[in-house]
């Protein structure tokens, strides 16, 4: 660029017009270069950088006119938007700009930033080439038809991914297209930034839900969580998000009423998107890899923020040795509610979200499957006001979930299901056995701020073989 001054314009814009003297006043007073979005010969009298094509306007990010911008050493050192006298005598020096005129007035949007029109410059100009195959469209055909006719569809209809579309997913993160994320179960595909844009598209997300998306594919894919065995598992089993730190109301995720369920788009696209790149990505489609005898509706998306504001506990990621914004992968199946709306004591709430813990995939089956206890505000609030934290919770549901072998055997009460007795290892057969394996219980805070009612989501296998909860943090966030 060169030294002096740049001013963008366009003649359908009133404050343009407005200081259309104020520009002659400064081709007069220095080095003034106008560049008009619509007309080039506007303002006139001017020598005027005709930018129809609106590749400057792009490349200086001007997203108001009139923009005028202070340019020093072929750099941009000081801009201005719109018209306030002030601003312009201080970028410019020049004393008594516009006389006459009012001394402030708004500018208008840049062409450069219309819908559509910015996502056209981004491929014109940018340094975002997609290698993705184009697929062609017969005009009468229906892109979203066209979609479920491709096997793209977790069965509810999908945004085309078009390449404006991938284009501006694209600009969520800083990340290079190319970047390899991960290697996706089962096929073992690797797994691209681009390709993860794609599918975001595909779920509905917004370009600032993407650095969680990547976060959450990076996540799922590792060896510790185990997607391909989430997957493969008769078990309803899916990878459930739960997003902690800054970037949960940067995006507006919601992590109070209704968290677990429908009505919010960060939740239920970021969540939808994870799970459209194990089947577009990686071949994870039921009836194929995924062998869920039933499944459970969180196979669509499972995604949902902590509420960290006044929570008795630090936040999961947090606890789990991340800082910031992170999110934890955990694989969970449907979810169910624990109902105490008596218990005002930590003590007996508690012994209440032990007895439905004990239930967790069966009352006698123990260690092997991890759980998640979503806490409620309200039962969280019985427990902040009596100073129990996370690790004062977790020591006392460990106490309370000790059983004794002789309950947890097969044939005990009844049951044909339960614990080979040489499991239990001992021959005392009322020797306590924990419900879960360390680090098996996971605490999370998040709902609304009303109902006296928690949730407990089941996990699956654990250990080796089974799947490993796994915190990433967001990168970018």
């Amino acid at each position: 660029m060169t030294d002096g001054w740049i001013a963008v314009v366009k003649r359908d814009c009133p404050t343009c017009l407005l200081v259309e003297p104020v520009l002659h006043e400064l081709a007069a007073a220095g080095a003034l270069t106008v560049y008009s979005q619509d007309d080039p010969g506007f303002p006139s009298g001017l020598p005027v950088v005709d930018d129809r094509e609106l590749e400057v306007s792009w490349r200086l990010q001007v997203e108001t006119v009139p923009t005028l911008l202070r340019v020093k050493g072929g750099v941009e050192v000081e801009r201005t938007v719109g018209w306030l006298r002030e601003s312009w005598v201080s970028l410019t020096g020049v004393a008594d700009l516009g006389p006459g005129l009012p001394e402030h007035r708004p500018g208008c949007g840049s062409r450069s930033v219309e819908w559509g029109v910015e996502q056209e410059l981004e491929r014109r100009y940018g340094d975002r080439v997609l290698t993705s195959r184009t697929v062609e469209l017969a005009d009468l055909e229906d892109e979203v038809e066209a979609a479920y006719a491709r096997g793209w569809s977790d069965g509810l209809p999908v945004v085309p991914p078009t390449e404006q579309r991938v284009l501006a997913m694209l600009a969520g993160t800083s990340r290079r297209p190319t970047d390899v994320v991960a290697v996706v179960p089962p096929d073992l595909v690797p797994c691209t930034v681009e390709k993860v844009a794609v599918n975001a598209v595909l779920a509905g997300c917004l370009p600032e839900h993407l650095p969680v998306v990547l976060a959450a594919v990076e996540a799922a894919c590792t060896d510790g969580f185990n997607m391909h065995g989430v997957l493969a598992t008769t078990f309803p089993a899916g990878p459930v998000v739960v997003v902690n730190g800054p970037i949960r109301r940067a995006i507006g995720m919601n992590s109070g009423g209704n968290a677990l369920g429908q009505g919010n788009r960060a939740n239920a696209t970021i969540g939808r998107a994870l799970q459209l790149v194990v089947r577009n990505v990686g071949g994870g489609r039921p009836g194929e890899v995924d062998r869920a005898t039933q499944g459970q509706p969180g196979k669509y998306s499972y995604c949902f923020a902590e509420a960290e504001e006044d929570s008795p506990f630090e936040p999961l990621a947090v606890s789990r040795g991340v800082e910031g914004s992170a999110l934890t992968v955990f694989a969970g199946s449907g979810s169910w509610p624990v109902v105490d709306q008596l218990s005002r004591t930590p003590e007996s709430l508690a012994r209440s979200f032990a007895a439905a813990l004990r239930t967790v995939a069966h009352p006698k089956l123990v260690i092997g499957i991890d759980a998640m206890l979503v806490v409620s505000p309200e039962h969280g609030r019985v427990l902040r006001d009596a100073g129990w934290d996370r690790t004062r919770l977790l020591a006392e549901l460990e106490e309370l979930l000790a059983l004794p072998g002789s309950e947890l055997v097969r044939g005990a009460g009844g049951m044909a299901e339960g614990l080979p007795p040489a499991a239990l290892g001992r021959s005392d057969a009322d020797a306590l056995i924990p419900k879960f394996r360390p680090g098996g219980l996971l605490l999370v805070h998040a709902g609304g701020t009303a109902g006296l009612f928690s949730t407990v989501i089941p996990g699956w296998v654990s250990g080796p073989g089974g799947s490993e909860p796994t915190t990433v943090p967001i990168e970018g966030a």
